[in-house]
């Protein structure tokens, strides 16, 4: 009986120190928390250090993510929210749900960056994947007058989604209408998430799919398989930046601090990479996985600063809507 009472109270011990261990619950997109996205290792990763409960909750993709914020308002049980990037951070910092950062990291992104609230863990650029071998048009237009048949996010829910918006309306500005007019009849389907488009793309329901110069990495480290490659555009292709931020109302704040730097640090960026399949935002101590020095790198970058995109996106989406709707 002795032996009992002591297993006993070694199991209430055990499950109070498990029970005081605090929870950060992070929001991001569906792909992140996936088997084969950056979530299990960070999580692993980030537990080991911090004495806590990393929580990663999926919801959908990144601009679903702000809409699911601003429902909930200073109600929301999310202590960071990772996933949304630079064409969403003007319209979240109006929301007043976000607060500064104190993070410090040597950025190997393209551009500056000096955002005191939004902390970026890896970066892009937006393209088409087809297959290789294949002639692939070679500009927007060219693609338009093609039979070439496109999958793409819808820009409401998904950041590839707006991405592609801003790519188009980056180029060819007043004429962006003109282009939506001709693409519809190129797309099969618009799908709300990344994951979804890319799936069909993958089971042959299109040509093409919008995705990021770098997915071809995935399918040439992860599966050996080089038939995968990008169409390079004339225009040039648009750059993503994702980003992640605290909540004002956490109740974990010097957890979301830790959590941020640690974002950041080489045991974070190291897992991007092959994993979310993007460029880190810090570039590794070993550097970059081999397979990606073969990857397409567009001449030229687009980019809108968040206070361009707010304005972009107000004309851009009533454009596409109406191409669509055609």
């Amino acid at each position: 009986m002795k032996h009992l009472l002591i297993a006993a109270g070694l199991l209430t011990a055990t499950s109070a120190m498990a029970a005081e261990k605090p929870q950060l619950t992070v929001y991001t997109y569906d792909s992140f928390v996936s088997d084969w996205g950056p979530g299990p290792k960070a999580e692993e990763a980030f537990e080991a250090v911090c004495n806590c409960d990393l929580k990663l909750v999926g919801v959908e993709d990144g601009a679903a993510l702000l809409s699911r914020i601003r429902l909930e308002g200073e109600n929301s049980e999310a202590d960071i929210v990772l996933g949304l990037d630079t064409n969403l951070i003007e319209t979240a910092k109006k929301t007043g749900l976000f607060t500064p950062h104190a993070v410090e990291a040597d950025y190997t992104l393209p551009i500056e960056w000096a955002d005191d609230t939004f902390v970026p863990y890896d970066w892009g650029y937006f393209a088409f994947v087809h297959k290789a071998g294949v002639d692939a048009p070679s500009s927007f237009r060219e693609l338009a007058d093609s039979d070439r048949k496109i999958l793409i996010q819808d820009p409401r829910s998904s950041t590839p989604g707006l991405g592609l918006l801003l790519w188009i309306k980056s180029a060819y500005g007043d004429e962006a209408n003109d282009i939506w007019a001709d693409l519809s009849d190129n797309i099969v389907t618009v799908t709300k998430g990344w994951s979804e488009a890319y799936g069909l793309f993958l089971d042959g329901e299109a040509d093409m799919v919008l995705s990021y110069t770098t997915s071809p990495a995935y399918h040439l480290i992860a599966e050996e398989d080089d038939s995968k490659t990008t169409a390079t555009f004339d225009e040039g292709h648009y750059m993503q930046i994702e980003v992640a931020a605290k909540l004002a109302g956490t109740n974990q704040s010097e957890l979301a601090d830790q959590f941020l730097n640690f974002m950041v640090s080489d045991a974070f960026q190291t897992i991007i990479p092959t994993t979310n399949w993007m460029y880190p935002s810090v570039t590794p101590v070993g550097g970059l996985p081999e397979g990606f020095n073969s990857l397409k790198v567009p001449a030229k970058a687009l980019f809108f600063s968040p206070e361009e995109a707010v304005s972009a996106r107000s004309e851009a989406l009533p454009e596409w809507l109406e191409a669509l709707s055609q």
